[in-house]
């Protein structure tokens, strides 16, 4: 059965998934890259985002690493494949990640505005969708097949997938800092009434890993 899932989504201690202002020299907004020191040095980060060989094991290495078994295909905002507002002001911009982005699967897009699908190197295709969270989950699904879609964010598609009930299982990463303003991941939401429950937890010098699951999911 296809589970929607949310892996390896780091918050602040205060809350916030990425910093304020968020710009091209600033993709996680002002602080935000102080949130992934767990992730980025990890063998699966190193190996998925730079085709490079070594990095830490271990606990956070675990967690990044079950991120990506068994995605059949993603969701992300498009301030996850952009800094862009508004109408596409041309095609040149192709995402954050360069000419072979590290998802290889088909990544689904939230947007306003139509485009073209784009595909690039080692199997991602990034497509555009206008019709809201509902269209996008219906159609990854579809792509993902017998396997599970992945929501990669930002904060605000995380919590418009969280507060419909539509996330099975998510995996939160808790750095031991604080950014004071910015994105709150669980701004307005009540996630005990929406049914989710603490599942597991595991700390590490870096973060503090906790895997929230919908109660009437299963973990099998």
């Amino acid at each position: 059965m296809t589970r929607v899932r949310v892996e390896g989504f780091t918050i602040s201690l205060d809350g916030y998934g990425a910093g304020p202002d968020q710009s091209l020299d600033h993709p996680l907004g002002v602080g935000g890259t102080d949130l992934h020191p767990w992730l980025v040095g990890t063998r699966t980060f190193q190996r998925c985002h730079f085709g490079q060989e070594g990095g830490t094991t271990g606990i956070d290495d675990s967690y990044a690493a079950r991120g990506f078994h068994n995605v059949g295909a993603w969701i992300l905002g498009r301030n996850m494949f952009g800094p862009l507002r508004g109408p596409w002001p041309n095609l040149d911009w192709q995402g954050w990640w360069g000419d072979e982005p590290p998802y290889h699967v088909p990544v689904f897009v939230l947007t306003h505005y139509p485009r073209p699908s784009l595909e690039l190197a080692g199997g991602t295709v990034f497509h555009f969708v206008t019709g809201g969270i509902h269209e996008a989950l219906e159609r990854a699904k579809v792509a993902a097949a017998s396997q599970d879609v992945r929501i990669g964010g930002g904060p605000d598609t995380v919590r418009q997938y969280l507060r419909e009930g539509l996330i099975d299982e998510l995996h939160i990463a808790i750095a031991p800092i604080l950014l004071g303003r910015g994105e709150a991941l669980f701004a307005g939401l009540d996630l005990k009434a929406l049914g989710y429950a603490c599942v597991e937890s595991a700390p590490s010098d870096q973060a503090t890993h906790v895997v929230l699951r919908r109660q009437d999911v299963s973990g099998s």
